[in-house]
């Protein structure tokens, strides 16, 4: 059997120890293994060559034959380009370069035949062609069927003589120099049973397809495989920790539950908050250990549910906690919870870090004797020194922010593993729960309570500042406050945005008679919280601020959120900022600015904003625009692995149809003992040695 993982990829030909150490550190390829396993982002047909008269603004990547007549160069500084007027008898293009002009002019003289390979756009009435590829005509093979592959290649790489070109030449030398096949990473019978091309020809295909359709076919065989495995290791590690950890059984609905919903209950519950409940009642009456994500937008009310499912907690003699990610978090659930629980016998109490002395002590000392019901808290609730009588709920909220290992802590505080309830105002598309939260249950509040109307989202140009302070100065005379939110903190060479201290002085000017608070994340925790308290107790008006608001700050007389610079922030992050306002009675609004002139997907991004408030609705098509690597607006950063071809935006329907497969598989194979799939179970564990944490994708 071959083992490419061990072979270097310095003694391939064409790489060296020069090219091989900048492909380690630019695209951490180390191994033949690897190198194969980078797949092309997209393919071209270059079976034909382009007259230059033919073209026209709209096509997708060209070739055409000719020669460099002359070179200029145009602007100052970053701004400077190089342009090449370029002929081939029937018209002339311009070829632009934004950088590496030198190496440019030495490497492609005038007077010289070259095919240029590229984009054409049209500027000032001129065709022209951004950073083409230029070849000698000897070194493009022009194929009837091929399509070429491109590969995803750094500035660093291009300077190291490694451009896309490059990168094909090195491929196709490996492919040609494996004599066997390579060793199959799927066992025949699922190969057979859902019709999957082989590996060896699948490799070969993604690389050097001959047609459209075979490459189809062996993009299905690796994204199949890609996501199989990771929906295989998941439902094995839930499928592990069910048939090792009993729940404890909640049989009761007893005093505290029935007096606080008959009593306490500051407003009917909604249907979606029902349907939650019922779900939660169901784990844990079964005996089995609960572990449920609950989704639902800013104020639907998942903070009640947790809370009706720690009384059911009480009713049945055992403790319960909750734990929040930052300080002011933990002291808003506190609040609320005391605020709910006011006339009933029950002991809540708050431990953070600055809890200390004394009160710490009472506190320790509530929670061994089980004098103390509920516990609310930071990650001070994990330290070892925090034992409880009898924890038997913990409800986590943001999950996104405590890892599995902190969540496995908690655990240890009991004989058995307490249910766990975790509560996210991230929406995540589906497709990305089953991949993110794999061993969660999942639960949606997908309705708001009673008497909230929907925020009004407005779309303005930065040029109408002068009405829209106008409108602000209104709200303010009114009793209301104001977020105003800007993207960075301090001016940036490169990026010219309203940042946040010039965005400070300007707010302070305009509005003279307010006070105006601000927050940023270059902040010591402590003077944060101060400004933090200035606005929650009304003494400031207007918070000027960066995302670190994003999550869980209740203001219920904040009405208005303004966003600076909204292009430059993705769909679920505006959503989650827009979630700061309408928290109170009163119409709220958001007002997203930007500058006039925007790309498209921009301009569908605010226009999303603009026609809805649902969260799952936004979160389905940022990851459509954005992709799933770029979750960190979402502080989703938790995806413990690379996904080399499958998008989970695009692939969701094969998600879902893989999982299905690979819950068969758990199912009638839940000790990994069955001869005919010894293949998967030793792929999952090459896999978690390879690069995967699998424990930390929960």
């Amino acid at each position: 059997m071959i083992d490419l993982t061990t072979r270097d990829i310095k003694y391939i030909t064409g790489v060296g120890p020069q090219k091989a150490d900048v492909l380690n550190k630019e695209l951490k390829i180390f191994s033949v293994h690897d190198l194969i396993y980078y797949f092309p982002y997209k393919y071209v047909d270059r079976s034909r060559i382009y007259t230059i008269k033919e073209l026209n603004g709209n096509m997708p990547y060209i070739q055409i034959k000719g020669k460099i007549l002359s070179y200029e160069t145009f602007g100052e500084g970053r701004q400077r380009r190089l342009v090449a007027h370029f002929s081939d008898g029937t018209g002339t293009v311009d070829l632009i370069w934004f950088q590496g002009i030198k190496y440019i002019t030495s490497r492609y003289k005038v007077n010289q035949e070259f095919i240029v390979f590229g984009k054409p756009s049209v500027f000032n009435g001129r065709i022209n062609v951004a950073h083409p590829d230029m070849d000698k005509p000897e070194d493009v093979k022009l194929t009837s069927k091929g399509l070429q592959p491109y590969y995803n290649t750094t500035e660093k790489m291009k300077r190291s003589f490694l451009a896309s070109p490059v990168l094909a030449r090195i491929m196709a030398t490996v492919l040609q120099t494996l004599q066997e096949p390579l060793p199959e990473t799927l066992p025949e019978w699922l190969l057979a049973k859902y019709h999957l091309m082989p590996l060896t020809e699948a490799i070969n295909t993604i690389h050097f397809p001959s047609n459209p359709d075979s490459l189809r076919k062996a993009e299905y065989r690796l994204k199949f495989e890609e996501l199989f495995y990771i929906q295989l290791a998941i439902l094995r590690y839930a499928k592990d920790r069910q048939m090792r950890y009993r729940g404890y059984i909640f049989p009761r609905v007893g005093d505290f539950f029935n007096t606080f919903y008959s009593e306490h209950l500051p407003f009917e519950l909604t249907g979606a908050q029902k349907r939650v409940l019922k779900e939660i009642r169901q784990d844990v009456g079964t005996g089995r250990q609960m572990n449920r994500l609950v989704q639902g937008d800013v104020g639907s009310g998942k903070t009640l549910v947790a809370l009706m499912s720690m009384l059911l907690a009480l009713d049945n003699k055992f403790q319960t906690c909750m734990m929040a990610p930052t300080e002011i978090l933990a002291n808003q659930h506190y609040e609320t919870i005391c605020s709910f629980m006011k006339g009933m016998n029950v002991r809540v109490e708050l431990l953070t870090g600055s809890v200390k002395g004394k009160k710490r002590k009472e506190i320790l000392e509530g929670l061994l004797n089980g004098d103390i019901h509920i516990l609310v808290g930071t990650h001070a609730v994990i330290e070892d020194t925090v034992q409880f009588a009898s924890l038997g709920l913990a409800v986590i909220d943001e999950q996104h922010r405590f890892g599995v290992a902190q969540r496995a802590r908690l655990w240890s505080k009991n004989i058995h593993p307490p249910h766990v309830l975790v509560m996210t105002a991230t929406p995540i598309p589906r497709t990305l729960a089953m991949t993110l939260y794999g061993d969660l249950d999942v639960s949606v509040i997908d309705e708001l309570p009673p008497g909230r109307k929907p925020i009004q989202t407005i779309h303005q140009f930065d040029n109408r500042r002068e009405s829209l302070y106008q409108s602000v100065d209104k709200q303010i005379a009114e009793g209301r406050q104001v977020y105003i939110v800007y993207p960075l903190i301090k001016e940036s060479e490169k990026i010219d945005l309203k940042n946040l201290e010039e965005g400070y002085h300007q707010i302070c000017e305009a509005f003279p008679k307010c006070t105006v608070c601000k927050v940023h994340g270059k902040m010591k925790p402590a003077e944060k919280d101060e400004e933090m308290q200035r606005f929650i107790s009304g003494e400031a008006q207007i918070m000027v601020a960066t995302t670190v608001i994003e999550v869980g700050v209740n203001v219920p007389n904040a009405s208005v959120m303004i966003i600076e610079n909204a292009e430059r922030f993705g769909l679920s992050q505006l959503h989650q900022l827009r979630g700061r306002v309408g928290r109170g009675a009163d119409q709220s609004y958001c007002i997203l600015v930007t500058k006039y002139q925007l790309a498209e997907d921009t301009r569908k991004r605010l226009e999303i904003m603009v026609r809805t408030n649902d969260g799952f609705e936004i979160a389905e098509a940022d990851l459509k625009l954005r992709g799933p690597g770029d979750l960190e607006g979402t502080q989703q950063s938790g995806v413990a692995f690379d996904l080399k071809i499958a998008d989970i935006a695009r692939d969701g329907q094969l998600l879902q149809y893989v999982r299905e497969i690979a819950q068969q598989v758990v199912d009638e194979d839940p000790e990994g003992i069955l001869p005919q799939n010894d293949l998967l179970w030793q792929q999952l564990k090459a896999l978690r040695k390879e690069n995967v944490n699998w424990a930390s994708i929960s």
